[in-house]
């Protein structure tokens, strides 16, 4: 019997190599759309033409502003603490009212909620339209609508700040776990219970976390809403620097500042006390949360242990953080029902306003131009799209690194992540319109001042997006890289930060669509594009004008909102 000897032969498969993934044609399309769109951005930024020696050279203009300011002065205190709580009242009301109004809008948009496809193109469509058209604009009508005071503005940031809530609302929805749900559609619930029982109890951290952080925004975006008309801060700031008094101006604006980097704060004891958690983030607020948070010791024994017997499991005790979550609790009903009372509603006005509509409505209908030529307009929205590419391009190199540093598990030391965390609180705290004011100072009127302004105050906000999404990458291959011994370079760059380019990706679309926005308002103070014919239009009464920009401005988004869903799609 002969033996035969066995030898190792090529392994199918193994020869030829692991079967490489195929790249579909869509993504190859959307890949080089990003390109595109990169490449567009730094030409408007070469256009733009910023260049850091000419702003050195003409830091001249800025210190003969400063002299010509002197020093910084304050209004009367009493005064000073009206405005500030009328302001952030005005602010709250508004945020509220968007907060209600978008439940509704959200439940139409989401796939799974929605009754019908087109109920939910119809909600899609309600969430782009109130993102689209700028608050500005819509104070311009509210004021004609309702009497002068505080009412136009709450329904401006109302009104406006629904898009985003319900967009946000409506993308968490659709991700949810279905078990709640379908189990109580099995026992016979009804869509209400479903709604109720099922799916809001799971996007409610997230619903609570949007209206904060939308009203942080509207906070900032108050100040704009002054320039035509409605009260509060931001009127006597831009009284203030109309009458030449820049001393006073100033001091408003620091207290705007200040009183912005405080809502960071607010914000994320609110939400710890209406989650019923203790934050999680590494924000300033959510530190402060979890040093003045902590349980008792007799709290932690309690938990431990459990209860007694039955009855005792059936009567809730009353717990250090229980008796601390109610105080929070009234607390924050006492400070809406303050916001109602001192932003002096006239209620009124939602009677009688409808008699106002149909004549309203004729002056901003049809769209025109009216003595503008049609270059001229279409030069100008092209200035405010250059403006908001070109601050993106920038916020987004800045943001890369600065929201990296941010994060827990990329920054090299607790030191440097906290002073990372911190100029992201301070940055996010100034409002573009101060910071544009600024810069003009030194750049005079023109593009460059509106992109600086844009691109930095966008690093807070897509800064803290890349922290927070860098956290919450699956740890597993950091940990796979940093056992083979790669630095922590090299963990971010083949571990963290390829989990996070989804991310990335629509974190910075969402920042081009608010940059768009953004854009056309800081044309209002001399930032450049189409927000000058704006507000030229809108002080002239020259409401065909204004609903004809606005139309160009929706045309925008909806190109913007179209590429981001795309975009997510694709590279999920």
């Amino acid at each position: 019997m002969t033996a035969t000897a066995l030898t190792p032969g090529p392994v199918r498969g193994i020869a030829a190599g692991a079967p490489k993934r195929k790249i579909s044609p869509e993504r190859i399309s959307a890949s080089i759309t990003l390109v595109v769109i990169l490449v567009i951005a730094i030409q408007a930024l070469v256009a733009i033409d910023i260049s850091i020696p000419k702003m050195f050279e003409s830091m001249d203009n800025a210190e003969r502003f400063f002299i010509r300011v002197g020093g910084v002065t304050f209004p009367p205190l009493g005064e000073l603490l009206y405005l500030t709580a009328l302001t952030v009242g005005l602010v709250l009301c508004g945020t509220l009212l968007a907060a209600v109004l978008s439940v509704p809008v959200a439940i139409l948009s989401a796939s799974n909620t929605t009754p019908g496809p087109a109920w939910r193109w119809a909600g899609r469509f309600v969430g782009v339209l109130t993102r689209a058209v700028p608050d500005v604009v819509l104070a311009m009508v509210f004021v004609l609508m309702f009497s002068l005071g505080a009412l136009p503005g709450i329904m401006a940031i109302g009104i406006h700040s629904v898009g985003m809530i319900s967009k946000m609302f409506a993308d968490a929805i659709e991700q949810v776990d279905e078990g709640p749900r379908l189990a109580i559609r099995a026992a016979g619930g009804t869509k209400t219970q479903e709604f109720v029982s099922g799916i809001f109890p799971q996007v409610m951290p997230s619903w609570v976390a949007t209206v904060l952080h939308r009203n942080d925004i509207n906070l900032r975006g108050s100040v704009i809403l002054g320039y035509v008309g409605i009260i509060g801060l931001g009127r006597e700031m831009s009284y203030a620097f109309k009458a030449m008094d820049y001393s006073l101006g100033m001091g408003y604006a620091i207290v705007i500042f200040a009183l912005c980097v405080l809502m960071e704060v607010v914000s994320s004891s609110v939400r710890s006390v209406m989650l019923g958690h203790a934050p999680t983030g590494r924000g300033m607020g959510d530190r402060l949360v979890r040093r003045f948070g902590k349980k008792s010791p007799r709290e932690t024994m309690a938990n431990a242990v459990g209860f007694a017997s039955p009855a005792q499991a059936l009567v809730r005790p009353w717990t250090n953080a229980r008796r601390r979550n109610v105080v929070w609790g009234i607390t924050s009903v006492l400070v809406v029902i303050g916001s109602v009372v001192i932003s002096d509603i006239q209620w009124r006005d939602f009677i009688t306003f409808w008699g106002k509509v149909p004549a309203i409505a004729v002056q901003f209908w049809p769209p025109t131009f009216g003595s503008y030529e049609y270059g001229t307009m279409l030069d100008a929205m092209w200035k405010t799209i250059a403006i908001a590419l070109a601050a993106t391009f920038l916020t987004l190199l800045g943001s890369v690194v600065i929201g990296s540093l941010a994060a827990r598990n990329v920054a090299p030391n607790g030191f440097i992540r906290s002073a990372s965390r911190f100029i992201l609180v301070v940055i996010r705290g100034i409002p573009e319109v101060i910071l544009a004011i600024m810069l003009i100072v030194v750049t005079g009127l023109g593009g460059q001042a509106g992109t600086l302004a844009l691109a930095i105050c966008g690093v807070g906000l897509l800064g803290k997006l890349i922290a927070d999404s860098s956290e919450e990458v699956n740890p597993g291959p950091e940990r796979a890289l940093t056992a083979t011994g790669a630095t922590r370079l090299q963990v971010f760059a083949g571990a963290t930060f390829p989990q996070g380019v989804q991310s990335l990706i629509g974190h910075t679309f969402y920042l081009l669509d608010t940059n768009v926005r953004a854009a056309t308002i800081l044309g209002i103070v001399g930032g450049g594009g189409i927000g000058y014919y704006l507000l030229n239009a809108g002080q002239g009464s020259k409401y065909g004008v204004v609903t004809a920009i606005v139309l160009m401005i929706l045309a925008t988004v909806l190109v913007v909102e179209g590429l981001a869903m795309w975009m997510r799609r694709v590279f999920r």
